[in-house]
C-alpha cells in the first residue's frame, strides 16, 4: 500500500513536471523595431504571463527589411501585430483569408504636428497650412479623409514625407505626419520647440491600432490557444503600464539598441496621456476589446472618403470572441 501511494505521488509529480514544460510555441511578429508600443507583448516575455498561460512565445522583431506579414501568410508565424484596420480591409480585397483578434490600441497613434504659436488651436485650422508633409500611404489614406471630412484641405498642401523632420522644423507654416508617441519627442528633443499635436482619432479617424491578426485557417483550428495568446498579451500591457516594466524594457532595447530610455518614457507617458490603449470600450471591458459599432462608422467614413469599396462585409475580417472581457483589469494599480 505504501509502495502503491508511493509511486501515485511520484507520477503526479512527474505529470505535474511534464505539463509545466509542456509550453505551446509561438511566434508574433511586430510591424516595427522594438519600442515602448510594443511593451505588452515584451512584458508578458519577461514576467512569465505567457508561460502562465501555457505558451513559449518568440516575439519576431519587424523592421524595414522584415516581412513578417509575408511570414504569417506562409505560416511561418502564428500571429502578427497589424498597424490599423485598413490593412485587414485591404486584405479582405484582395480575399486574403486574415482575420483581427484583438485591437491593443483603441486610436490610431497618427498624429499631425505643428509649430506652436501660430494660431492654430483645432484640428481644422490645420487647412489654413500650405504645406503638409506626408508619406504616400498617408496621402491615399487618411488625408482623404481629412478632405472629406472637413472643409479647406487641398492636394496642394501634400508634401512628401522622408521622414527628416528638418524640412518641418525650417518651414513654421507647414506640419508634419508622425506617431504621436515617437517624433514630438525628437522635436522636442533635437528641435528644441514643443509642437502641437492633432491626433487624428480625436478629430474622428477611429481606426482600431496595433491588432492581433492571424490567418483565419489558424484561429478556427487553434481557438484556445488564440485566446490564452490573447489573455496573456492584455496581461502584459496591463503590467506593462502599471506594473514593474524595467525587465520588459531591457529586452526592448536589445532587439532595438538604438532606442533610449528616453524615449520609451516619453511613449508610454503618452499612450496613457491620449488613452491609446485604455479609452472607449476598453475602459470598461478591458484592453483589446474591440465593437461593432467602430468598426462599422470607421468603415463608413473610409466608404465616403474613397479609401475602400463599398458592399465589403467587414464583420468577415474581425470577430470580438476573443475580447471585451475584462480580462487583467484588476492589474491596474
Amino acid at each position: 500500500m505504501h509502495i502503491l501511494k508511493t509511486l501515485g505521488v511520484a507520477a503526479a509529480a512527474l505529470s505535474f513536471t511534464t505539463s509545466a514544460f509542456a509550453l505551446d510555441e509561438v511566434k508574433f511578429g511586430t510591424n516595427w523595431l522594438a519600442q515602448a508600443e510594443h511593451g505588452g507583448y515584451y512584458q508578458a516575455v519577461a514576467d512569465g504571463t505567457y508561460e502562465k498561460y501555457g505558451l513559449k512565445v518568440t516575439i519576431v522583431p519587424g523592421g524595414p527589411q522584415a516581412a513578417n506579414r509575408a511570414l504569417l501568410l506562409a505560416g511561418k508565424i502564428d500571429f502578427y501585430m497589424a498597424g490599423n484596420m485598413l490593412q485587414p480591409l485591404n486584405a479582405l480585397a484582395e480575399d486574403i483569408p486574415l482575420i483581427e483578434v484583438a485591437a491593443i490600441f483603441q486610436k490610431d497613434p497618427q498624429v499631425l504636428i505643428a509649430h506652436p504659436d501660430v494660431g492654430l488651436e483645432k484640428f481644422e485650422d490645420l487647412a489654413k497650412l500650405p504645406t503638409i508633409f506626408m508619406g504616400k500611404d498617408g496621402y491615399a489614406s487618411y488625408f482623404q479623409w481629412m478632405k472629406s471630412a472637413y472643409e479647406g484641405f487641398s492636394d496642394a498642401q501634400y508634401k512628401p514625407y522622408t521622414f527628416n523632420p528638418g524640412p518641418f522644423l525650417a518651414d513654421k507654416q507647414s506640419a508634419q505626419q508622425g506617431y504621436i508617441t515617437s517624433e514630438p519627442y525628437a522635436i522636442e528633443t533635437e528641435g528644441g520647440i514643443k509642437p502641437k499635436l492633432f491626433l487624428l482619432a480625436d478629430a474622428g479617424f477611429e481606426t482600431y491600432s496595433t491588432l492581433i491578426e492571424a490567418r483565419k485557417d489558424f484561429v478556427e483550428a487553434n481557438k484556445d490557444l488564440t485566446q490564452r495568446f490573447v489573455d496573456a498579451t492584455i496581461e502584459g500591457w496591463y503590467n506593462y503600464l502599471y506594473g514593474d516594466n524595467a525587465a520588459a524594457n531591457e529586452l526592448i532595447k536589445t532587439d532595438n539598441p538604438e532606442m533610449s530610455d528616453g524615449q520609451i518614457a516619453f511613449s508610454i507617458k503618452t499612450m496613457k496621456e491620449f488613452g491609446l490603449v485604455e479609452s472607449g470600450a476598453a475602459l470598461d471591458k478591458g484592453i483589446g476589446c474591440m465593437t461593432d459599432e467602430q468598426q462599422q462608422g470607421f468603415y463608413d467614413a473610409m466608404v465616403e472618403a474613397g479609401v475602400v469599396k463599398a458592399g465589403i462585409d467587414i464583420k468577415s475580417i474581425y470577430t470580438t470572441e476573443f475580447v471585451c472581457k475584462g480580462v487583467g483589469m484588476d492589474l491596474k494599480k
